[in-house]
């Protein structure tokens, strides 16, 4: 993964809002953890410069990692826009899968034709614990998908989330990462430099981040 990318992916979430820091006050998520980051990924639609910088970047990031990938899904609903986009740019077969299968009509899961065991790349918009997108990736292997992996925009790079993907057997790339963000934040003058380390220990621990932040 190119530095570049990942620090101008960084900074084009920092421009449009996209991502939010706020060490000192920080963000109730629903399961009731304290977090210095609010992250909304479905604003990039809005803005073509940083759309299709990500379009691109995850065309070339999937193309260098499965070559050999057959079809592009989306996972809803963030990355049902992205993937449609780098469906495009690869000239690729488009599917998005659903969190769960329809309670009418046909019932479906995926939308859009898979045949059994082609090869399938995930798009997501955004990585937590990865609970989402690993039971969206279960889906479409439940259809007959071989999947190859999930590649999102952005991570907060938790311990929990590598250790659901190790034991789903899935692999993943992400274009950005909490880190750089942290660094890329830091550089341009969003956080103070004092934050910096205060804001990192939340990706190790986040349960207990605010109370250790407060000691």
């Amino acid at each position: 993964m190119s530095t570049d990318l990942q620090k101008n992916i960084a900074k084009d979430l920092l421009e449009i809002k996209a991502v939010f820091l706020s060490p000192e006050e920080p963000f109730t998520w629903a399961s009731g953890i304290k977090s210095p980051i609010y992250t909304d990924n479905r604003l990039t639609i809005s803005y073509p410069k940083v759309r299709n910088q990500i379009a691109q970047g995850f065309a070339d990031e999937i193309k260098n990692k499965w070559p050999d990938v057959e079809v592009i899904g989306g996972a809803a609903t963030g990355g049902i826009p992205h993937g449609a986009w780098v469906a495009q740019i690869l000239d690729l077969p488009f599917v998005y899968i659903r969190s769960k299968a329809k309670d009418h009509g046909k019932g479906n899961q995926i939308e859009g034709h898979i045949e059994k065991g082609q090869k399938l790349v995930i798009i997501e918009d955004l990585l937590s614990t990865g609970g989402s997108v690993i039971g969206t990736a279960e889906a479409a292997r439940r259809e007959g998908a071989d999947v190859l992996g999930v590649a999102a925009i952005f991570t907060y790079e938790l311990p929990k989330a590598a250790a659901n993907f190790e034991a789903a057997d899935l692999d993943f790339i992400t274009l950005s990462n909490y880190n750089v963000l942290i660094d890329v934040a830091a550089e341009n003058g969003y956080i103070k430099d004092d934050q910096v380390e205060v804001l990192k220990e939340f990706r190790k621990d986040p349960a207990n981040w605010w109370n250790n932040a407060n000691k």
